[in-house]
């Protein structure tokens, strides 16, 4: 059973930042992607950052020169560094794996994590 974990949220004041993490445990065969996913209270859960295997990445444009994303292989962990956060960056952050269970699936699956709280505020 595939688990991801993630670690790093928490209460910070506008301009400051955070560095979230995420480990992946468990058995799957392949990945091709890992990101990020953020979801404020009454809106729909939207991408941030994602990053491929070969380590290209996407970012939100409401994030882009603010945020970073990073991926550690050998720890199967990603990271998501936030700097000059403001008050709407405030939202329940998800951690997301795109992969092949098994060698012989046909198709990928994506798997979450719980969500960790980021709050941006004075």
């Amino acid at each position: 059973q595939v688990q991801l974990v993630e670690s790093g949220g928490g209460l910070v004041q506008p301009g400051g930042s955070l560095r979230l993490s995420c480990a992946v445990s468990g058995s799957i065969f392949s990945i091709n992607a890992m990101g990020w996913y953020r979801q404020a209270p009454g809106k729909q859960r939207e991408l941030v950052a994602r990053i491929t295997i070969g380590h290209s990445t996407v970012y939100a444009d409401f994030v882009k020169g603010r945020f970073t994303i990073s991926a550690d292989s050998a720890k199967v962990t990603v990271y998501l560094e936030m700097n000059s956060l403001k008050p709407v960056d405030t939202a329940v952050y998800y951690c997301n794996v795109e992969g092949r269970p098994t060698a012989w699936s046909q198709g990928v699956v994506d798997y979450w994590g719980q969500g960790t709280q980021v709050t941006v505020s004075s």
